[in-house]
């Protein structure tokens, strides 16, 4: 088996490789969080526009800011096999392509080495910085809707040369850049987060108002900050996986990713200081990303995020093992179509039904084994982004939220780690604070009292709170799935 480096490139036969040559390129692009996604996602949109003449100057450098042995192994196999990885792509039909992706052509660990990331991101060349830093990473006033300046580590970053946060080192890179007259690079979040470009400005700029206000406005008034909609399944690739991969491809790889066919990227072209021609493989450049946006949110994610919870407590722990339940299915299906789509008719020329079709078909993929847990992790963020919106329409016109109540029921017992088997899993909830996991443990309503669910005043609706504690009490006494049977898809 071949271990996978530069100098073992040429000799790999069973796998596509890069077509260019990677040791011409230059870094353009500087990208913080990579994880899985990205590597399925833009790191290969740019590994096909690569091979174009006259793209050498947008290679990618990938960045990692959290701590620990974890991050620290990430870096050194990144280091092992000099950011080369493979790719692996699922169909629905079961056909796999895998190859060899080349754009990643350095990574920085920003705990070990922060004076590195910001030479990198001080580099007149370097024009781009990405961003997949969750929905939770914005660093974003709950109760405002504003930057969170009392933040810990917003407060350290803002009284200190070496940052611990991503907007702490594009706030002092930034600055640099400006000192020496070079322009502000453009900052992109790939993140699943309404408005995530205005999301990544406020928290630039309202960092950077903390340090110097003059540099707050020079970076608002010529930096740009589009917004974006990515869409790919990139699951969690277990060892098991890990192994297979090497047997199919011949290739020892530590570290391949694996995702379903479809991809997809849309992006407001507000780029300042130039950027790749990513129309010509595939990306959709537009003055507004709002249609594409509220359509993926809310027949996408928001349905994802109803599958994870009822799924979990049913005892699935495999997306595709789930949608194979008909009853599953049937909530997926009867949540789109009497709820999402509603909403969403008239805003754009998107076939609904069609799309609703294929991100059903999308979850039911089973080669990709997207993992429930993953899916659920910080329900906290992930449940108020992408299902306040719906839930406040509902209450403001008197439609039918009895899947909504049915959602924030199943969070509620998703939260006790227990599913309707008596089997544990874990409960993964980052920005649950100690506090609110205390008020969440209020089985009568915690979960409506908690974070941005706390907002929107649940708890006063006496009809709605009713539906969830209806919700709750059958959740307790019938399980996950007949609850769904009798009172949520009738």
């Amino acid at each position: 088996m071949t271990h996978l480096s530069n100098n073992t490139l040429a000799s790999l036969a069973t796998i596509a490789t890069p077509t260019y040559d990677r040791s011409r390129l230059r870094p353009g692009i500087a990208h913080f969080g990579v994880g899985n996604f990205h590597r399925a996602h833009q790191a290969v949109y740019i590994d096909r526009y690569l091979s174009r003449p006259g793209s050498e100057g947008w290679g990618i450098v990938g960045i990692g800011v959290s701590d620990g042995d974890s991050s620290r192994a990430k870096a050194q196999k990144f280091a092992e096999q000099d950011c080369l990885y493979t790719l692996t792509e699922f169909d629905p039909s079961g056909t796999a392509e895998s190859r060899v992706i080349g754009s990643i052509i350095d990574y920085l660990h920003a705990p070990s080495e922060p004076t590195a990331v910001l030479d990198a991101l001080s580099d007149p060349e370097l024009r781009i910085v990405t961003l997949t830093i969750t929905e939770g990473g914005y660093f974003t006033d709950e109760s405002t809707g504003g930057f969170a300046a009392e933040a810990d580590d917003i407060r350290h970053d803002a009284n200190s040369d070496v940052p611990r946060t991503v907007f702490g080192f594009l706030v002092r890179a930034l600055a640099r850049r400006r000192d020496v007259g070079v322009a502000p690079f453009t900052v992109v979040s790939c993140d699943n987060l309404p408005g995530n470009g205005d999301a990544a400005r406020r928290a630039v700029v309202g960092l950077a108002q903390m340090i110097d206000e003059t540099l707050a406005k020079w970076i608002d008034g010529n930096a740009g900050f589009p917004n974006s909609m990515v869409d790919r399944v990139a699951p969690y690739v277990p060892d098991t996986d890990i192994a297979w991969l090497s047997e199919r491809t011949g290739i020892q790889d530590q570290m391949p990713v694996t995702t379903e066919s479809y991809l997809q990227w849309v992006i407001e072209d507000d780029f300042p200081t130039g950027r790749p021609d990513l129309a010509s493989v595939g990306v959709e450049f537009t003055e507004d990303v709002r249609p594409y946006e509220e359509v993926k949110l809310r027949l996408l994610n928001a349905s994802h995020v109803l599958l994870a919870y009822p799924s979990l407590l049913a005892g699935y722990r495999v997306v595709h093992q789930a949608m194979n339940d008909p009853v599953i299915n049937t909530l997926l299906e009867t949540f789109m179509t009497r709820d999402a789509i509603p909403v969403l008719e008239g805003t754009t020329d998107i076939d609904l039904a069609a799309y609703s079709h294929s991100v059903r078909r999308r979850f039911g993929n089973p080669a990709i084994g997207d993992q429930l847990l993953r899916i659920a992790t910080d329900g906290a963020a992930k449940i108020p982004t992408f299902h306040t919106p719906l839930v406040t329409h509902q209450l403001a016109t008197g439609a039918d939220y009895r899947r909504e109540a049915f959602l924030l029921a199943c969070y509620q017992r998703y939260l006790g780690g227990v599913d309707d088997n008596g089997e544990l899993f874990d409960v993964s909830e980052p920005t649950l604070s100690a506090a609110e996991r205390a008020i969440a443990d209020d089985v009568s309503c915690g979960a409506l009292r908690i974070g941005a669910f706390g907002e929107l005043g649940l708890t006063d609706n006496a009809a709605f709170l009713e539906e969830f504690r209806r919700m709750a009490r059958s959740l307790r006494e019938n399980g996950a799935l007949q609850t769904i049977r009798l009172h949520v898809i009738g």
